[in-house]
């Protein structure tokens, strides 16, 4: 448990990989990082600047809840939750889809029906950082002290969203522009906030691009419907185009799957396996400058 009556200790972290969220060990002097405890958990994606593309960049360690913010006055934007979804499946943490602004809109059955279709077996909120419609609810992820983790694009409402979780003006907000309803981006850098009654928010910049990362079975889970339909193909190497017996192609055509969840699948099983070409290629020319590899922590 940390003692939150203590007076934060500063430290640098040179050379070290640190998260928000990290648990960390400080050298002899109080000075620094000396090493970064093993993470139960982490959220990973790909760096998101140029010349970097095989470089790991986590946004949040030791994460126990990831709620993904989406803003029910913007269209339904499926594809970059399937994004979002095969990240936080590999975090090793639980995904909450949480859909904001609901006293925005009239109704929000809509919205939640759009993203429950491709958030098989996700728990969805709605929610209202005004109002506090959901507050309560979304609170209760963090019993027996757990660790909650905010991600969205900027706009979405999530630093209102912070404030009533917390229970005061922590984050300063700002409107949305008008023609397109994105946002500005009113948090900076990544932050651990205690809950009054117990647990941790981390609340992170709005997040752009949903860019992967070397994935475990975050795929898989995030398209569960999808897959259990390929075990029932006849061939174990069905390509879902023009094979007989398929039952992937059977329910695209009967209504039961949108022949865009099948198509976004196969895109994100593209990328991730040309990341990870790219990732053997850079450790090839590190191993032939002679470059160590990091050494991982216990």
């Amino acid at each position: 448990m940390v003692d939150l009556a203590l007076p934060p200790l500063r430290l640098r972290n040179i050379g070290a990989d640190v998260a928000v969220g990290d648990f960390v060990v400080a050298d002899d002097l109080g000075d620094r990082v000396q090493r970064v405890l093993t993470r139960r958990s982490a959220f990973v994606r790909r760096a998101s600047f140029e010349g970097s593309r095989a470089t790991a960049h986590t946004i949040a360690a030791n994460v126990d809840v990831v709620m993904l913010i989406h803003a029910l006055t913007s269209p339904p934007k499926q594809r970059r939750l399937e994004r979002e979804l095969v990240l936080a499946w590999d975090s090793g943490a639980v995904p909450v889809v949480v859909l904001t602004k609901d006293d925005l809109v009239d109704d929000a059955a809509a919205g939640v029906a759009a993203l429950r279709d491709v958030a098989p077996g996700v728990d969805i909120c709605v929610a209202s950082g005004i109002t506090g419609t959901g507050v309560e609810r979304l609170r209760a992820y963090a019993a027996d002290n757990a660790t909650i983790a905010l991600l969205g694009a900027s706009g979405v409402g999530k630093s209102t969203l912070v404030n009533a979780l917390v229970g005061d003006s922590r984050q300063h907000t700002a409107e949305v522009r008008d023609g397109d309803q994105r946002g500005r981006h009113t948090t900076t850098a990544s932050e651990l906030v205690p809950l009054p009654a117990g647990g941790w928010l981390i609340d992170t910049p709005g997040v752009r691009a949903v860019s992967l990362w070397s994935s475990g079975r975050g795929i898989e889970r995030a398209f569960a419907d999808v897959f259990e339909l390929m075990d029932r193909c006849r061939f174990r190497d069905c390509k879902h185009d023009d094979e007989p017996e398929c039952a992937v192609r059977n329910a695209i055509e009967h209504g039961a799957l949108d022949a865009r969840r099948l198509i976004s699948m196969q895109r994100l099983v593209a990328e991730e396996a040309a990341l990870e070409a790219e990732q053997r290629a850079k450790q090839k020319a590190l191993d032939r400058r002679g470059v160590r590899r990091p050494r991982k922590e216990t």
